[in-house]
């Protein structure tokens, strides 16, 4: 159980974690079917499934799993003599197989604009498991009432509120507010932190016209590979729920183009 708890934890802090879990016992080891542990990004564990060896062995083959984004099983060599376990340098006589379970934190999706397009966004990420968060200068539209399911609606003066929201690595983030420049200068502060995924709402040729001042204002290749504008894929969307539905298809495809390294 204590196992478990510090992987939720780590898991609610949006960190990933691989859970260990031994599957297959064969010949002597040190523990048994079922024994469980932790391995986190940066190399850190809790649990044990027999210690030495085998786990610097286990924390190598976890963190290949989780740069890769895939669980996988793994059979580790005590001494058993075959030939395609990894061999961990034990001499107990058996193998174990162990199964390594990539485990994700919810991902975020963070709304800059709670207007028309944001909200059937907002409901449609929630019901696929994303954590929501609000941030708009509209104290009329985000409210509590209309994204109950909102994890953080962050409302002020616009410039102060985008300084406010921590925009990390796994992030997504899609920028439908709407007035061209709060549009602009969302884009410009948020691009800079690098989220996973960033859309813009908006025509052609306002995408042009932002990349051109991104580009005026020393905003490199390498972070524009990130910008989706006009964002959301080609499926003739209309209606704002099209739109969202557009826009939430688009992030779900880039996450499973990662996921299998495409």
């Amino acid at each position: 159980m204590e196992v478990l708890r510090e992987m939720v934890r780590l898991l609610e802090e949006g960190r990933r974690v691989a859970l260990c879990t031994i599957v297959e016992k064969r010949g002597s080891g040190p523990r048994d079917v079922g024994a469980k542990m932790v391995v986190c990004e940066d190399g850190r564990t809790f649990g044990t499934i027999g210690g030495g060896n085998l786990e610097r062995a286990l924390v190598d083959e976890s963190l290949k799993a989780l740069g890769e984004g895939r669980s996988r099983r793994a059979v580790f060599s005590l001494g058993g003599g075959r030939k395609d376990a990894i061999d961990t340098g034990l001499i107990c006589g058996g193998e174990l197989t162990i199964f390594i379970d990539v485990v994700e934190p919810k991902r975020r999706l963070i709304l800059v604009g709670a207007g028309h397009i944001a909200l059937p966004l907002a409901r449609l990420a929630d019901v696929v498991g994303f954590k929501v968060v609000v941030v708009d200068d509209n104290v009329e539209l985000a409210t509590r009432e209309r994204f109950p399911m909102a994890e953080e609606i962050i409302v002020g003066e616009f410039s102060q509120v985008l300084d406010r929201v921590d925009v990390g690595s796994r992030d997504f983030v899609v920028i439908t507010h709407g007035e061209p420049e709060h549009d602009y200068l969302a884009l410009e502060k948020i691009i800079r932190r690098r989220p996973a995924y960033l859309g813009l709402l908006g025509s052609r040729t306002k995408v042009a016209t932002f990349v051109k001042r991104l580009k005026d204002a020393g905003v490199g290749e390498e972070d524009l590979r990130i910008l989706h504008a006009p964002v959301g894929l080609e499926i003739g969307a209309q209606t704002p729920g099209e739109i969202g539905v557009s826009i939430l298809a688009e992030i779900i495809s880039e996450i499973r183009k990662a996921s299998s390294g495409g």
